[in-house]
């Protein structure tokens, strides 16, 4: 009996609980607030878009759009230039420098994975910097901190060194894996440049700390020193210890530089039209802004109307 009616006790509790968290809408009309029926049925309404993000969205459709027209008037066969860049110029005369000190190249691609997108753009650099150093027999060093770049880089230089002819002077052995530890890997590349000297030093990937380790120990021995990474915070590093450096976009642009190929060129030529229309915008906002902070008015209406359309 006791068990039975603390069941209901238990029983009672629930259904009282249950009563208080009843909601309780309130619909404003016409007269004023009332309190609606809680048994109603209510319904959230959703939209397809948010409109507030529109000018964002008109935007990408614009640039996607220009990227498609270039990527095919490029393969059509219309010429696309790319602004010259003196740091990919002087990969010639660094390797050509290394050959006849009869010292070699070292090129570091980064310290991150094969994820990032910086150390895939350093390897695909690597490739043109394997097939000079062929081309003129010199010796190609490229200390990797991750297994996985080890193997690609090894790759990426044998068909280098194919594309050159010179199959025969492809040597797995001067592409290794160091370790995955930031330090540990710095303090066994930068023994080995106080060791072997290298005449010409490339750093192109994603760096951190150890930016500034490694372009000042090649500034000490000598070394030409082409560099290239996205990283804000290291650029500073490498421009002032580094001969050459490759300045954020000019580091992705790099691959398509050296290869011509159609459809790298045609994107660049689409992502600059985009930053066109971007720089526009940004002028004429500039402008509108300083003439309603001058003269206000309806020209301040019109600057209103003007950010909001292009969601500002």
């Amino acid at each position: 009996m006791q068990r039975l009616s603390s069941r209901r006790l238990h029983t009672g509790l629930a259904v009282a609980s249950a009563a208080i968290l009843v909601p309780c809408v309130a619909a404003l009309g016409d007269v004023g607030a009332g309190a609606a029926d809680a048994a109603a049925a209510v319904a959230a309404e959703g939209t397809w878009f948010k409109m507030d993000r529109l000018p964002l969205f008109v935007m990408l459709v614009v640039v996607g759009v220009a990227i498609i027209v270039a990527i095919e008037l490029a393969r059509s066969g219309r010429v696309v230039k790319i602004r010259r860049m003196a740091a990919l110029d002087a990969v010639d005369e660094a390797i050509g420098r290394a050959t006849e000190m009869g010292r070699p190249v070292l090129f570091i691609p980064g310290i991150m994975d094969m994820t990032e997108i910086q150390t895939v753009a350093g390897v695909t650099i690597l490739g043109r910097v394997a097939k000079t150093a062929a081309e003129y027999d010199a010796k190609l060093e490229v200390p990797t901190s991750r297994s996985i770049v080890m193997s690609a880089a090894r790759d990426v230089v044998q068909a280098a060194h194919f594309e050159a002819g010179r199959p025969e002077t492809y040597d797995a052995g001067k592409i290794n894996y160091i370790t995955d530890e930031q330090f540990g890997y710095v303090a066994a590349v930068t023994g080995t440049m106080m060791r072997e000297r290298p005449a010409a030093c490339f750093y192109m990937g994603a760096f951190y700390a150890e930016s500034l380790l490694f372009a000042e120990n090649g500034n000490s021995i000598g070394a030409i020193q082409i560099a290239g990474t996205a990283e804000p915070s290291q650029l500073p590093f490498f421009v002032a210890a580094c001969d050459y450096t490759l300045i954020g976009e000019e580091f992705f642009a790099a691959s398509a530089y050296l290869s011509g190929e159609k459809v790298q060129l045609g994107s660049i030529q689409g992502q600059d039209f985009g930053k066109l229309i971007a720089m526009a915008l940004i002028v004429v906002g500039v402008g509108l802004s300083t003439v309603a902070a001058i003269v206000p008015g309806e020209i301040g209406k019109f600057m209103t109307g003007f950010k909001d359309l292009i969601g500002g």
